[in-house]
């Protein structure tokens, strides 16, 4: 046992040990509780089983109850045991064992309780059953014990025993008997008295008091021997009484055990101590019950009770036997035994009986009765040929038993038993014959020194009576018999006859087997088996036999030149062995052969030789017949070739060595065959000069025919041809034998036709030009049979035959190539070989065998060139012809599936040649690649299945490779490595898995080149790095396990690379960390790989500088969208890996970045992905704000829906998007303000020009984006006014700036007209009142349609008033802030700035704020310097109204800016540039006027009044209705100091007032009328002051009223002026205004009516008539009429003598 074994074991028993004691812990407080238990609650029942056990002391009660507790656990786990079918159960054994321990220290106390136990009226048979088994364990423990105890125990076990056994009693009845087996070792007198006392004569005893008995006599033999005898009398009288099966099979068995042991007695007599029976005595005893067996027992019915009597026989014959007279009786019985025969008794049972009985009888020799013999021969022969029945187990062992049997009889009765043999056999039945021979040759085969000769002779003459017998197993049985006779001494008596046999055997063998028919397995399996013993059979003769006869040598010598079955050299040729070293050597030479030489008969040396050679090219086969064979020719070497014979000796050995270290599973056929052909050669050399090769040569071309092809041995025997052909010396022959050879040729046989151009190649070595000769010759007869039609090679029904021809031809031609001498190769390599090749390719069909044999010309050509080790400037002429014809194969085969190797072998060819001058260009290069990757990386993948095509596939896969790998060493420079990556990269983004594990295999493999090249050295463009690491990125995440790992090993590779050029940092525990992650890589749960790649983009990050980055995220975005969801994910992993980790340092790099994520963004269909992205612009905005802030502005519009998204994530971080409002509002501010110069990067894009409508259509979508409660308290205010000031510069073009036009739009249809900026910007100042959350203003807003009039141009001012009138009512806490940035953007150098603020500004003057805020002088002073400016009216007017409203506003500060107000007013009707500007000025002089005194004005009064009048009669309506107003509060203010000075001026605008009185514009009329009453006081009449008139006169009545009344009051008065008044008045009859001219002419006829005569003689009446009359041309009637009407009044004051009235007219 070792040591392993026994430490094992000590494990085990240590475990067992250590269980065992916890489970005995277990049990013993599982007793105790128990004790206690039973105490308290069990004592009537303790009192029962003490009444059913009798008196039982005190002082053992506790033992009783241990016992009974420890006989129930045992009986539970036996239950538990049943039910769960487990084993052995630990608690049970350990409970039993504490029982056998309590035994020791009080054995009787322990039997006392387990015998009551016993006792107990209801017991069940299981604790019996376990009461026996711990009895004897306790029995055999303790060894004598109480006489009382014993004498109880032996009476119930005995009384147990005796019951009847029904099922379980069975069980206890074996374990009671087992118990008294136990006693009798140590108290055998009880247990024997017991016994016997059941044991009477003629009284049929009990079974188990039978059984108990034997047992006592095999465990106790001689204390039985005194009992034997009467035992064995008193149970023969029982044997007439025994009718039962089981009585009697315990009987049988009993006697086998009594006769055994009866033997056993006798052989060691010497130990008894008893009175001593003799063997006589007990055979006499024995055969009685003998007799009655055989006679009576042995025909019972039952098969059981037939097996015990036959058992027993056995050992009662080795009693019987010895005994001469009882012998002879026995003999008598033999009958009866061959009877059983018959019936269904096992054969074998019987047969031993019978050896035993026939043994005996040759020993003793005591023959059995020859009148016996016959039933003898006939019932044992019967058992030899005849099938045994199927339910006989043990047949095998029964025919052995069988020739023991006939082995016995043929030394007892040769000559009767061969008689018996001689006519079975004439039987003619095969079983007959087959058993009889068998039965021969084993008595031939018997060691028995008193076999006689005799009964050798009377064998030999049975079996030539049986020779002619051409059944098979009958074959068998005679080669058999053959060869024991000459392995048993007999060699002489098989010369002849047996010899003969056995070579005809063999022959007729090897033909059957050789020409076999299909269907008839079991006939050739038969015939193997009859060649196999016939080869056995010449084994044994060759080998033991002396004096063999010459004939027999020749037959086996041409056995090996002529057969075709194989499997019988190797024994052929090692029997040759033997007997050519006998005859050579002189050991065994027959009188006939002694007078010659050394040498043996043989054929002809070279075809011996030449057999023997291909025979050894497989010399496995057939048993090893390699060595056999070499054995053989070193034993011939004189006789085959004497010149060879010494270094075949030195040679041959070698070769036997070879084939002795190695099997036919570790052997190379290659490397055997090399050594067989340098055998060959070697051999040759000593032959050199003479005819010997060639006679070879013929013999090997004449095997040829002799093997069948494909095969090992016609494979060597081509190239064994070629070698020996190519030292021939005679150039005819060789020339001879080649075309012999190519006509004889089956093209269409691939083999053959391989095997040809191999024999053509290697003769090519020594007889290149013979070679090419035959060649040449070859193709010239090809070509006259083919054109005459002359042999059926040519055939039309054979077109595929020229095909087949003409691709073994472009083969042969470059097998000479690739064998032929470098130097001759290189002048013959252009012209005639590979001009031969392209011509046979050219002028065929081109099927798949013809480019097949192309391609494979191609590459041997260009290997063999390539081997040339100094080929200079040699140029490879057809290279350029045969690349094309090889791309244009490529190009034909289908991209989808593969039908043949025909693009693998392209592929090498194009390899090959691209090695060779010229060498191809770039452009080829590419060209080339491009081609094959599409050809193999299109492929589908094989099927599981299908190992052919899987073949095919692999071999496509390498021939790329090394394509790739030819074609990557012809331009080894970064530019080259980007060219393959280009190549390849539509194939990495496949949608197919197969295409991007192939793709990404392919780049690993040429990585992997490249970076093991010289080419390491250069180092990469710029951003080359990146771009293919973000090519391979995504395929870190592929869902093929294989790409996955594919893709790393690139990336590894690529980082390895890039740390050799620069330097890097790249350590060990980076490449720790990168081997780990590949580890996750290959897991299947996809969010462990995604975290694995994220974790080696951020690894591999800091590899990178700038411009590496900007071109890996390029490459990632630009591959985004082009495979799967996996890759997008992993794309933005990395994207967004890289831009945490740097993007801090891509300031210069962030508007690329940026831009290849935005182009590629609206690409990305998954949200996933889109969300992505956006965070990793959002995370380089945080970075570089103002960058990105640029870039996204100066997108086109419409916004794309991806840039929205950009956006909208900008809206969801709320701290972030208030930022990027913040810079949006700059960005439109900024353009509004002065242009400043950048200092930083960061401020270049600040300031760069970017549309404002994208920045307001961001804003928009920001503020509607936010969330609806925040009111956005610190962007309302500056918002809103940036929005506003916004909002008017669209309003004025010419002050916009124009858009860049590189940002034009990018589409062809026009912008919505809902997009332009008017409209978005008032969407997005909607939004931010909405965010106000007040309903006043939103109602206001809508119901005085405020962004109505913001929208539109020119209703734009008013609208800007408005909405700031609003906000100052609604919108709270905001006025400081709105007011600063008013009075900023007052101070703007924008135009429109300045009028948007001026135009808040006005109602900011209407209010107190600014006075509030103290921002009223400042306001003051940009007002005053808006009312200046003369660039723009709207300014002006806006100023103006301004500075007017201070009055509403500030109304006490009016008096302390009133020289500013007064002077800026009074410029504005100085100079009038534009109507609304004077207007205005006129309006603000009204406001500032009513908090002025006269003495507040000062000389600007004058001013003021001049300048008013001028605008009286001006063709405005607005002039004149703002003059008539401020002139109106002119006479409001005036004072004293001014009243005589504003008397004149009432004077002078008397007559404008009450014509336009009834001006065309009602408010001018009605204003003027006011001023004109407000005058009247100034005339000092107070008549004038309150006209008079009804109260429902309309107002022209009234005009016409006072107009007469202050005429008339004129005239009395002040005549003069009244008449200045007419002549003022007429002038107004050419006025513009229609009504003013009626008015002119109504006023002059009052005029005229009330003038005194004196002032009517003054008026110049034909001028005043010419003035009226013209007016009767005037288009509008009122005019003509009112002009007649004066006309009248003037004719009449003429007619009616005004002269002559001094008063005039009243």
């Amino acid at each position: 046992m070792c040591i392993g074994q026994r430490a094992e074991l000590f494990l085990v028993v240590s475990f067992c040990l250590i269980q065992k004691r916890t489970l005995r812990k277990e049990l013993e407080e599982e007793m105790t509780e128990a004790i206690t238990e039973a105490a308290v609650d069990s004592s009537e029942e303790v009192s029962e089983e003490r009444d059913d056990l009798g008196t039982f002391e005190s002082d053992d009660s506790g033992t009783f109850q241990q016992v009974v507790n420890l006989l129930d656990i045992i009986d539970s786990e036996s239950a538990k045991t049943d039910t769960t079918g487990a084993g052995l159960d630990m608690r049970k054994t350990l409970a039993s064992v504490i029982i056998t321990e309590k035994a020791t220290t009080e054995p009787s106390v322990v039997i006392n309780t387990l015998i009551r136990c016993l006792q107990v009226s209801e017991i069940s048979t299981r604790r019996k059953v376990n009461i026996y088994n711990i009895l004897q364990e306790i029995i055999q423990q303790e060894g004598e014990l109480e006489e009382q105890c014993v004498q109880r125990l032996v009476a119930i076990a005995s009384k147990e025993m005796r019951e009847i056994p029904e099922m379980e009693g069975y069980m206890k009845a074996e374990v009671a008997s087992d118990t008294l087996v136990a006693l009798s070792r140590n108290h055998f007198s009880l247990v024997m008295y017991e016994l016997q006392h059941h044991l009477k004569p003629l009284n049929l005893t009990d079974e188990f008091v039978i059984i108990t008995l034997a047992k006592l006599a095999n465990g106790n033999v001689f204390e039985f021997m005194p009992y034997m005898g009467i035992t064995l009398a008193t149970i023969f009288t029982m044997l007439r009484l025994a009718n039962e099966a089981k009585i009697r099979q315990a009987i049988c068995g009993a006697m086998e055990t009594f006769c055994e042991t009866v033997q056993f007695y006798l052989k060691h007599l010497e130990e008894s101590v008893y009175p001593v029976m003799t063997e006589e005595q007990f055979a006499l005893k024995v055969f009685p019950m003998y007799r009655y067996f055989v006679t009576v027992w042995l025909r019972h019915h039952n098969p059981e009770v037939k097996l015990g009597v036959i058992r027993s026989l056995k050992p009662m014959l080795g009693l019987l036997l010895p005994n001469d007279d009882l012998r002879e009786q026995v003999y008598d019985y033999i009958p009866l035994l061959l009877a059983e025969y018959q019936g269904g008794l096992e054969a074998l049972f019987i047969t031993q009986v019978l050896r035993q009985i026939l043994e005996v009888s040759v020993i003793t020799n005591t023959p059995v009765p020859q009148m016996q013999l016959h039933t003898i021969f006939t019932e044992l022969h019967v058992q030899v040929c005849n099938k045994a029945p199927a339910q006989h187990q043990y047949s095998s062992q029964n025919l052995l038993e069988m020739v023991h049997c006939f082995v016995a009889l043929a030394r007892s009765y040769p000559k009767e038993l061969m008689k018996f043999f001689f006519s079975q056999m004439e039987t003619n039945k095969e079983a007959v014959r087959v058993g009889t021979l068998n039965l021969i040759r084993a008595i031939v085969s018997a060691d028995e020194p008193r076999m006689s000769i005799r009964a050798i002779y009377l064998a030999i003459r049975v079996v030539k009576n049986t020779i002619s017998d051409t059944r098979s197993k009958v074959r068998m049985a005679i080669l058999r018999i053959i060869g024991q006779l000459a392995l048993s001494g007999y060699q002489e008596r098989i010369k002849g006859w047996g010899l003969k046999y056995v070579s005809v055997q063999l022959t007729l063998s090897t033909y059957k087997l050789t020409n076999r028919r299909d269907n008839f397995y079991l006939r050739d399996l038969e015939e193997r088996m009859v060649h196999k013993v016939t080869m056995d059979t010449v084994k044994i003769i060759t080998s033991s036999v002396s004096g063999m006869t010459n004939e027999f040598w020749v037959r086996l010598l041409c056995y090996i030149m002529e057969t075709d079955y194989m499997d019988a050299l190797t024994p052929i040729c090692i029997s040759l062995t033997n007997l050519a070293e006998h005859q050579l050597h002189g050991q065994d030479v027959d009188v006939s052969m002694a007078g010659k030489s050394r040498q043996v008969d043989l054929p002809a040396p070279q075809k011996l030789l030449a057999r023997l050679l291909v025979l050894m090219s497989s010399p496995y086969k057939g048993e090893g017949r390699g060595i056999a064979m070499l054995n053989l020719l070193r034993t011939l070497s004189q006789s085959i070739a004497p010149s060879m014979a010494n270094m075949w000796e030195l040679e041959i050995p070698l070769l036997v060595r070879y084939l002795e270290e190695h099997t036919e599973f570790t052997w190379d056929q290659k490397a055997w065959e090399d050594k067989l052909i340098q055998f060959l050669r070697n051999s040759l050399k000593k032959t050199r000069g003479s005819s010997w090769s060639l006679r070879l040569s013929k013999e090997l071309n004449n095997q040829i025919a002799s093997f069948d092809s494909p095969s090992l041995e016609k494979g060597f025997l081509y190239r064994a041809l070629g070698f020996t052909l190519a030292t021939g010396l005679e150039a005819s022959k060789v020339e001879v034998l080649l075309l012999e050879l190519l006509y004889k040729t089956d093209y269409s046989n691939d083999f053959d036709s391989e095997g040809v151009i191999l024999c053509f190649g290697l003769c090519a070595r020594g007889q290149v030009k013979t070679v090419l000769n035959v060649l040449h010759d070859f193709e010239e007869r090809i070509q006259e049979s083919e054109q005459s039609w002359q042999i059926s090679a040519w055939r039309k029904d054979h077109p595929w035959r020229r095909e087949t021809v003409k691709s073994a031809l472009m083969v042969m031609y470059s097998c000479v190539a690739s064998y032929c001498h470098p130097q001759l190769l290189l002048n013959l390599v252009d012209s005639p070989i590979t001009a031969k090749i392209i011509h046979h390719y050219v002028s065929s069909c081109q099927d798949i065998c013809l480019k097949m044999a192309f391609m494979k010309s191609v590459v041997q050509v260009t290997k063999a060139i390539n081997n040339i080790k100094d080929l200079e400037d040699f140029h490879f002429a057809q290279k350029t012809t045969l690349t094309s014809i090889i791309v244009a194969v490529i190009e034909a085969e289908p991209t989808d599936n593969l039908v043949s190797p025909v693009r693998a072998l392209a592929m090498e060819a194009l390899s090959h040649l691209s090695k060779l001058k010229p060498f191809y260009s770039t452009e080829e290069n590419s060209e080339l690649m491009d081609i094959s990757i599409h050809s193999v990386i299109s492929l589908q993948l094989p099927g599981e299945d299908n190992e052919s095509i899987k073949t095919l596939y692999a071999n496509a896969l390498s021939s790329l490779e090394r394509l790739m790998e030819s074609l990557l060493q012809r331009q080894l420079d970064p530019r080259g490595l980007q060219e393959m990556v280009q190549l390849l990269e539509k194939w990495i983004l496949s949608e197919k898995e197969c295409e991007r594990e192939k793709a990404m295999n392919l780049h690993l493999y040429l990585m992997r080149i490249y970076v093991h090249s010289t080419a390491v050295c250069i180092p990469l463009k710029m951003g080359q790095f990146g771009t293919m690491v973000g090519l391979i990125a995504p395929c870190t995440c592929d869902a093929h396990q294989g790409t996955r790992m594919a893709s790393m090993n690139v990336l590894s590779s690529l980082l390895d690379l890039h740390a050799s050029q620069t330097c890097s940092l790249w350590g060990s525990s980076k490449e720790k960390e990168l081997e780990k992650c590949k580890g996750d890589i290959q897991s299947t749960d996809v969010e462990k790989i995604f975290c694995a790649s994220s974790r080696i983009a951020k690894m591999v990050c800091t590899e990178f500088n700038c411009d590496e980055v900007v071109s890996l995220i390029q490459k990632l975005c630009e591959n985004t969208g082009a495979m799967d969801l996996q890759h997008d994910k992993a794309s933005v992993i990395w994207i967004g890996s890289f831009l945490q980790m740097r993007a801090k340092e891509l300031e210069d790099k962030v508007a690329e970045i940026l831009s290849a994520i935005l182009v590629h963004l609206p690409v990305v269909d998954h949200p996933e992905v889109r969300r992505l992205l956006i965070e990793g612009i959002l995370l380089l905005a945080h970075h570089h704000q103002e960058t990105i802030l640029t870039s996204l502005l100066r997108q086109p519009l419409p916004m794309e829906s991806h840039l929205a998204e950009v956006w909208l994530a900008v809206s969801e971080n709320v701290p972030f998007a208030r930022t990027m409002l913040h810079s949006l509002m700059g960005r439109l501010q900024s353009r509004l303000s002065p242009r400043v110069s950048a200092t930083s990067k960061a401020d270049i894009w600040r300031l760069a020009a970017v549309d404002p409508l994208m920045t307001l259509c961001t804003i928009h979508l920001l503020v509607q984006k936010l969330d609806e409660n925040d009111k956005l308290p610190d962007f309302l205010p500056d918002l809103t006014y940036t929005l506003l000031l916004q909002l008017g510069s669209s309003h004025r073009p010419e002050t916009a700036v124009p858009v860049l036009k590189m940002w034009k739009l990018v589409h062809t249809a026009p912008l919505p007209e809902e997009m332009n900026l008017q409209r978005v910007t008032i969407k997005s100042m909607q939004l931010l009142f909405k965010r106000v959350k007040s309903q006043h203003l939103a109602r206001a807003l809508d119901e005085q349609a405020v962004w109505d009039l913001l929208q539109d141009g020119g209703t734009f001012l008013e609208g800007v008033s408005l909405l700031a009138r609003l906000c100052m009512q609604h919108v709270e806490g905001h006025r400081q802030r709105l007011a600063e940035l008013v009075l900023r953007g007052m101070d703007s150098e924008v135009l429109s700035c300045r009028i948007s603020s001026t135009a808040v500004c006005v109602e900011f003057m209407s209010d107190p704020v600014l006075y509030q805020e103290k921002l009223l002088k400042p306001a003051v002073l940009l007002l005053e310097k808006g009312a200046d400016q003369e660039e723009d009216e709207a300014l002006r007017v806006l100023s103006l109204r301004a500075l007017g409203n201070m009055a509403l506003g500030a109304p006490k500060k009016v008096k302390q800016y009133r020289k500013v107000l007064l002077e800026k007013c009074l410029g504005a009707l100085r100079e009038p540039v534009s109507t609304s500007v004077t207007a205005e000025g006129m309006e603000a002089l009204t406001k500032i006027l009513a908090e002025l005194r006269e003495g507040d004005v000062g000389s600007s009064f004058d001013a003021m009044s001049e300048q008013c009048r001028i605008f009286f009669d001006n063709e405005s309506e607005l002039l004149r209705l703002k003059a008539f107003i401020l002139f109106g509060k002119l006479a409001r203010v005036v004072g004293m100091s001014k009243k005589h000075f504003f008397k004149g001026e009432v004077k002078k605008a008397w007559i404008p007032l009450m014509l336009h009185s009834q001006d065309p514009c009602f408010n001018a009329a009605q204003a003027c009328m006011a001023t004109m009453f407000q005058c009247v006081h100034f005339w000092g009449w107070k008549s004038l002051q309150h006209p008079s008139g009804p109260s429902d006169t309309t107002t022209d009545d009234k005009m016409i009223v006072f107009q007469t009344t202050m005429c008339s009051i004129l005239t009395q008065k002040k005549p003069a002026v009244l008449y200045s008044f007419l002549l003022e008045t007429m002038a107004y009859v050419k006025n513009n205004l229609s009504r003013i001219r009626i008015a002119a002419c109504n006023l002059a006829g009052i005029i005229m009516k009330q003038m005194s005569t004196h002032y009517l003689k003054k008026l110049d009446f034909p001028a005043l008539r010419n003035s009226l009359q013209e007016l009767q041309l005037d288009p509008d009637p009122g005019v003509r009429r009112a002009a007649l009407e004066t006309l009248e009044v003037l004719d009449s004051c003429s007619q009616h003598g005004l002269l002559a009235s001094p008063q005039g007219m009243s």
